[in-house]
């Protein structure tokens, strides 16, 4: 892996000027995207990443998918049974499957997957604390042997966010906190790595020998088509740069464009701006439970207050209210699971009556000025307009904030510390993300809810048996009625112990040119399926 500065690929000239669109390149139909952020981290166990999930769509498949109605179906399943006492469960997976170094995908190879995602990744855990065991039980058949009932097996074997990229066993046998450096997989795209250029570019290529399913692509699911040659991802940090590339049709597409240029590429009729998720997105600001002050439940309540309306949020990450919905349901507006439930007087409180309340939590909580290092990557807007509006919330509560520009890269890194900051310098105290609603809308798959007092949950390492006690009864709960009451009791504690704070929840357009065809309505921009017309 190379690093350039993007701005080296720019200065002074287009990009298909500047040789992006190389000699091999121009004989090729080759799809050109501007990417969320830059990809720094290849293992889609070791980071909930959106945009190393994103990169593992190139290059894996997945067993299971949901389609275009949230219907699980499988993928590189052919069949599968269920036990009549629900507790096994047995599946054959699809002749013909590969990896791309020519050797065929075994059972053993998604057996040893499946315990290495179910080590780290809180979809997986949650599934594993429920699992007695997973076997091979021939070369293409394996078996999940569950120690009491599940219902939403397949869902959880086939949540889009975070999802269970099969990889071969070579790699699934690296212990789950050490990175996977090997992009082979078996999806329709394989990783050009020696063109990999940090900052710059990443370059995937046509798998000739990948065996999509036979049915139309369908959210998700279906036959994941490769109808380009070549895709690359062209990295702009410059949101102005990118856009105005796309105008020029330098690129093909922007992932997620800033909200304020939309109205100038809507000006463009051969630009289609466009919402392909309809449930939306949560924006999380995330706190570190170990590190003081904030490990103390005032201290962490008093953010409440400090982010108030959401308005502040969401007018710095869209400033558009056609893609912006204030909300309080840790589960998702607009999901079967939205609730009020717990939402206190911060939702609806004047700034003046939430910071009064919040300088009175600080007070009761006992901090004293204590440094509190923020995380702000600079280059991912999503983020970094969400610490910023933290950074200011915190200093008009006579916080003391120590703002740590970084690059998306540093932080993935960094969150994963759990040293107090006083301690280790890269320590911190609070980042920013976001997640897709489909996942956060469940207290199953969404990562940032879970709270077992082992240290082995997502980055921030919230700690409360009580409310990780509800949250397991949700899998058990024989209705949705019952689930219902489960996440409303589960929402009230989890107000009171704040894991984490929803900042509101948006919706990002995806701006494309009109040549593209094939752009699939899923929760983010898959790539297979795209044609390209010259």
């Amino acid at each position: 892996m190379r690093k350039l500065d993007w701005r080296l690929l720019l200065a002074g000239a287009g990009i298909a000027v500047l040789g992006l669109a190389g000699g091999d390149a121009l004989a090729q139909s080759t799809l050109r995207i501007v990417p969320q952020a830059d990809l720094k981290i290849l293992d889609t166990v070791w980071t909930t990443n959106n945009i190393t999930s994103n990169h593992g769509y190139m290059v894996y498949d997945v067993l299971y998918a949901p389609n275009s109605k949230l219907d699980y179906v499988p993928q590189m399943v052919e069949s599968h049974q269920r036990s009549a006492d629900g507790l096994t469960w047995s599946f054959k997976l699809r002749d013909g499957l590969t990896f791309h170094d020519g050797s065929p995908v075994t059972a053993k190879d998604v057996v040893a997957t499946i315990k290495r995602w179910g080590d780290r990744i809180p979809t997986g855990k949650t599934l594993m604390s429920f699992t007695k065991e997973v076997v091979a039980t021939g070369p293409m058949t394996f078996e999940l042997r569950l120690a009491k009932p599940f219902g939403p097996v397949l869902a959880m074997l086939g949540n889009p966010e975070n999802p269970l990229f099969i990889t071969r066993e070579k790699e699934a046998s690296l212990a789950a906190d050490q990175q996977i450096t090997d992009p082979t997989g078996s999806g329709p795209y394989i990783m050009s790595k020696d063109e990999w250029v940090q900052g710059a570019k990443v370059v995937y290529k046509k798998n000739a020998a990948y065996k999509p399913r036979p049915e139309p692509a369908d959210g998700f699911a279906g036959g994941k088509v490769a109808k380009v040659d070549r895709v690359e991802w062209i990295v702009i940090p410059d949101p102005n740069i990118a856009a105005q590339a796309l105008i020029r049709a330098e690129v093909d597409a922007i992932e997620i464009p800033t909200t304020d240029l939309l109205p100038l590429m809507k000006r463009d009729p051969n630009i289609e701006v466009r919402v392909i998720d309809r449930i939306g997105t949560q924006g999380i600001f995330r706190i570190n439970h170990l590190a003081p002050p904030m490990n103390n439940p005032k201290i962490r309540q008093a953010m409440l207050y400090l982010v108030g309306d959401q308005r502040d949020y969401l007018g710095s990450m869209i400033g558009n209210r056609e893609y912006e919905k204030p909300c309080w349901s840790v589960f998702v507006c607009g999901t079967p699971f939205e609730t009020t439930a717990g939402v206190g007087p911060w939702a609806t409180g004047t700034k003046e009556q939430n910071l009064a309340k919040a300088k009175e939590l600080l007070k009761e909580g006992g901090y004293k000025g204590e440094r509190i290092v923020l995380l702000d990557p600079a280059e991912a807007h999503l983020a970094h307009t969400q610490a910023i509006v933290t950074s200011q919330k915190l200093k008009e509560a006579g916080i003391n904030v120590d703002l740590h520009t970084v690059d998306w890269g540093t932080q993935s890194a960094r969150r994963a510390l759990k040293d107090d900051p006083e301690k280790n310098p890269r320590g911190w105290h609070i980042f920013h993300t976001w997640g897709g609603g489909l996942a956060q809308g469940s207290p199953l798959t969404n990562a940032a809810v879970p709270s077992p007092c082992d240290g082995s949950n997502w980055f921030g390492w919230p700690c409360d048996e009580t409310l990780e006690k509800i949250r397991l009864e949700f899998p058990m709960a024989a209705t949705t009625e019952e689930q219902k009451k489960v996440v409303e009791r589960l929402q009230t504690r989890f107000f009171e112990v704040v894991p984490y704070i929803p900042v509101g929840q948006f919706y990002s357009p995806v701006a494309y040119r009109k040549n593209l065809s094939g752009v699939l309505d899923t929760v983010r921009l898959v790539l297979w399926n795209i044609e390209k017309k010259s």
